[in-house]
């Protein structure tokens, strides 16, 4: 039975503590003007991908157009 009793006192001890949740702080906005941005600069690596993958495609789909004349 002393264990009953144990449980119970740790049951009621960490009921009485009231749970303590800390907000992150965050800085002030001291600027809050859009700042201009060059997007073709910042994302010139995303044009650089995109005419790769369309390289493959189309290599890709010639090999596939070639593979069926070839096994058909």
């Amino acid at each position: 039975m002393a264990k009953k009793s144990r449980r119970a006192r740790r049951r009621a001890s960490a009921a009485a503590q009231p749970a303590h949740i800390s907000r992150p702080v965050r800085p002030l906005a001291t600027d809050t003007a859009p700042k201009e941005v060059d997007f073709s600069v910042e994302y010139s690596y995303v044009v650089d991908d995109l005419r790769r993958i369309a390289i493959i495609a189309v290599a890709l789909m010639a090999l596939l157009i070639a593979l069926a004349f070839i096994l058909i």
